[in-house]
């Protein structure tokens, strides 16, 4: 299946009748949701940690190049490796040296939507390694051919019947309706895989420039065997995780598992400096760490810079409404729902997700539930109106049109006596309050919704009235 950010309208209509979705989606979000706000609703001041963490990412932003050569040198000196991708291009072709180097055949690789941003997966089944998703969301969507549509729960669009059908025609799981028996089977085949890989794979929750440490957060224990029982140890993130000290860390680490999946606190946190020391017991013998720029410095250097202090906990779209409807792959992007609709346009190119800032209903539930307060509503506008900008011709002249007139009282009066006759003498014809078709243009708002008719009397109009009325 071909993810295209362009396709979402045509996308979404189908999801609104996929009644498995619908049911999925309603499970998911809903228990999200309500999870999150119980164990938000515990903190004693929630706003106060939100801004705290808030502050952390921003501060992080502000000296990002610094803080980036700091965790270069501190990991360096504890014998890892750091590699630096200007593009998705550049970072699969390390993964594959590192893959040659080390004669990897068979790897194993934890949750991380990075490595999906620059579709990992297919360029190393072409080279003929064979790489098995650990993380059980991952893992379902792997051998289901799919794509993940939820930052935190890949799975999200699937009922807990579709994945049981997906396990027993996949893998020749024996039938069962209990999630536990569905996950102690995929455990049982998992645990194979950890065995008998030659490199794990990983992504970074945060990055800690003080000590040059890697952190990795997860509920399943996958991410620790992924990353300590193979030899190599490939860590892949996003240059935009750095952090820079562990008071910064233990802030967002509060923040992180409860917007994401309404724990106090994640199963595992694991901690990587580089690989395994002499007198430790386990760990890698390999370490590398790939920072992945691939447009992350172009989002830095502009007016959406904020956008970069997300920290994936998914919690902006369990809150939206759109994504509560048509779920994650009608976006057409690894990043989906509020944050995904300004990531992907700046990440892809603007004209390669038009459609995805006008996803939203600036209702504002995604700034409300963001951990670290990102403005997303205000990005969401910026980014329609640079769209616009780029709009043809007779957009253009129409928004000019409509400005001449506004700022005209005169013209403005006509207008709305014009509009005003005009849409009560249509709503005559159709025999209700409301109009049900506009001719085009303007048939793209009826095509979905009805439009009522302008009222009878201006404001001023009553105003005036009111005011002679009682003189």
């Amino acid at each position: 299946m071909e993810l295209d950010s362009n396709r979402f309208v045509e996308a979404a209509a189908v999801a609104l009748h996929d009644q498995d979705l619908q049911t999925a989606l309603t499970r998911g979000t809903g228990n999200a949701n309500g999870r999150r706000a119980i164990a938000m609703g515990e903190l004693p001041d929630a706003y106060a940690l939100r801004q705290q963490g808030r502050g952390a990412k921003l501060r992080a932003l502000h000296d990002l190049p610094d803080l980036l050569e700091q965790l270069e040198v501190k990991l360096t000196a504890r014998g890892g490796h750091v590699l630096w991708a200007n593009d998705a291009a550049e970072a699969r072709q390390h993964v594959l040296d590192i893959c040659r180097t080390h004669d990897v055949k068979r790897a194993v690789k934890s949750k991380s939507m990075v490595t999906e941003e620059i579709e990992l997966l297919p360029a190393l089944t072409q080279a003929g390694i064979d790489m098995v998703e650990t993380d059980l969301g991952e893992y379902i969507v792997q051998i289901d051919e799919s794509h993940p549509s939820h930052i935190v729960m890949p799975v999200m669009h699937m009922t807990k019947e579709r994945i049981r059908d997906i396990m027993i025609d996949k893998i020749d799981m024996p039938y069962t309706d209990e999630a536990s028996e569905m996950t102690a089977y995929a455990r049982k085949v998992l645990r194979e895989k950890y065995l008998q890989a030659d490199l794990g794979m990983s992504g970074g929750n945060f990055l800690i420039a003080e000590t040059g440490t890697v952190v990795v957060v997860c509920n399943e224990g996958n991410a620790r065997l992924s990353t300590g029982v193979p030899p190599v140890h490939v860590a892949v993130v996003g240059i935009e995780k750095v952090v820079p000290t562990w008071e910064d860390f233990a802030t967002l680490v509060q923040l992180l598992p409860r917007s994401a999946t309404g724990q106090r606190m994640t199963v595992y946190v694991n901690c990587f400096h580089g690989p395994a020391a002499a007198h430790e017991a386990d760990g890698p013998e390999h370490f590398y760490l790939i920072l992945l720029d691939n447009g992350r410095t172009n989002i830095y250097a502009s007016e959406y810079t904020e956008a970069l202090a997300c920290i994936r906990c998914g919690a902006c779209l369990n809150a939206c409404p759109i994504y509560q409807n048509v779920g994650g792959l009608t976006y057409g992007s690894v990043y989906s729902g509020p944050i995904g609709a300004i990531v992907t346009p700046l990440l892809k190119g603007k004209e390669n997700a038009a459609p995805l800032p006008f996803a939203s209903s600036l209702c504002g539930a995604c700034k409300s539930a963001c951990p670290v307060d990102i403005n997303i509503p205000d990005m969401l506008l910026m980014l329609r109106r640079d769209l616009q900008h780029t709009q043809e011709a007779q957009y253009q002249v129409g928004m000019k049109g409509y400005g001449f007139a506004f700022s005209h009282p005169l013209l403005y009066q006509v207008g709305g006596k014009l509009a005003s006759m005009a849409s009560q003498a249509a709503a005559r014809v159709t025999g209700g309050d409301k109009i049900d078709a506009l001719p085009p243009p303007f048939d793209g708002w009826t095509d979905t919704r009805d439009f009522p008719p302008f009222a009878q009397q201006s404001f001023r109009e009553w105003w005036a009235g009111r005011k002679q009325k009682n003189s």
